[in-house]
């Protein structure tokens, strides 16, 4: 070990702190979705609130869980009054409640806020209340989901049996740069409708806002307007077949219980893929070592027969070799260390600067 064991370090000076954010590509096919494992990968809940779904047969212990589909409906909607006991009423206004105060949150009265649907509340303009929810495991998104890198293809053929001979894309376009910060989870943007194959979006739909996406928090809120035609108020020319019933989106969800809207969800789930994002904390200690530091050692191998053993001549320079660098706290207790990869030769004649870095 060398001749001192402590050196302080000057805070200003020697320790700097960085943010690294870390990407990785998350692409869901629809084939995992809906059809690849036929639906053994789908779990369903005796309280039916919600669907999981699952990368592999969830029944395995090697599946992962990858997010959650869940319906809401708020008391304002036009459909509210037509949602049947066994469309589960009260359960789908619960979970838009819920969301609602989670990812919006209170206005000035302690009122529950609607989903807006260009994130500016104040101004009013138009809500979103018929909501199809995304909930994504983090083991997908970690920290965040990346901004603007979040593209959803949904298949738009009218015919509930060949879905995706006309497709469409959702994506925050804006996100990177347009994502706003008045929501309680933190940033979110605005999602975006644009043609895909087959043209199935109406003029009105092309560009037009259908949902919002919560970075941090991990949530898609799409309207449920999206399997519409424009005369309903969607974003298609045609309104979409969401079960072999041939219902619409509407009948659905106000006919239906929540897992079999999921059920409908994923049937026209074409591709689904983000990047998310792991922040990583660095603190970096700059270890600097002078010309006349550490050319000595208390290791009692240094010597031999009261003799430095690097030393043949009398007027040879003193040497050490440096192999572990010491982090201690103000009480001089240890709390990590770090090994160079190989001994640094220190003499009388050289200065060092080691950079330890601590990630977290």
């Amino acid at each position: 070990m060398a001749e001192s064991f402590y050196k302080s370090l000057d805070i200003g000076k020697d320790v700097a702190n960085t943010r690294t954010l870390l990407h990785e590509a998350i692409p869901l096919t629809g084939t995992i979705v809906s059809g690849t494992y036929a639906d053994a990968n789908i779990k369903n809940y005796a309280h039916g609130m919600f669907q999981s779904v699952y990368d592999y047969p969830y029944l395995s212990s090697s599946a992962n869980h990858i997010f959650d589909i869940t319906t809401g409906v708020s008391a304002e909607s036009s459909l509210y009054a037509s949602v049947t006991t066994a469309g589960q009423k009260s359960k789908k206004l619960n979970i838009y409640n819920q969301m609602a105060q989670v990812l919006v949150g209170y206005d000035h009265t302690g009122s529950i806020q609607r989903f807006d649907e260009d994130g500016d509340i104040l101004a009013g303009g138009t809500k979103i209340d018929d909501v199809i929810f995304l909930n994504f495991s983090r083991l997908l998104t970690k920290d965040e989901i990346k901004k603007g890198t979040f593209q959803l293809t949904l298949g738009a053929n009218a015919t509930y049996a060949t879905p995706m001979s006309k497709t469409f894309h959702i994506t925050d376009a804006s996100g990177s740069d347009g994502y706003l910060v008045n929501s309680p989870v933190g940033e979110y943007g605005i999602l975006f409708a644009s043609q895909g194959t087959g043209t199935p979006l109406h003029a009105s739909g092309v560009n037009a806002a259908c949902g919002l996406l919560f970075y941090q928090a991990g949530v898609c809120a799409l309207t449920a307007s999206i399997f519409n035609d424009n005369a309903a108020g969607g974003l298609l020319t045609t309104k979409c077949e969401m079960n072999s019933a041939t219902e619409d989106i509407e009948a659905v969800l106000t006919g239906s219980n929540i897992d079999a809207l999921g059920d409908a969800f994923r049937h026209r789930i074409n591709n689904l893929q983000f990047n998310n994002t792991v922040e990583l904390n660095s603190s970096v200690y700059f270890c600097r070592i002078n010309h006349n530091e550490y050319n000595y050692s208390t290791n009692p191998t240094y010597l031999s027969g009261s003799k430095i053993r690097v030393k043949t001549q009398s007027s040879d320079l003193p040497v050490s070799y440096i192999t572990t660098v010491g982090l201690y706290n103000d009480n001089n207790e240890l709390l990590a260390t770090a090994k160079l990869s190989e001994p640094l030769k220190k003499s009388s004649d050289t200065e060092f600067t080691i950079r330890v870095r601590l990630d977290y």
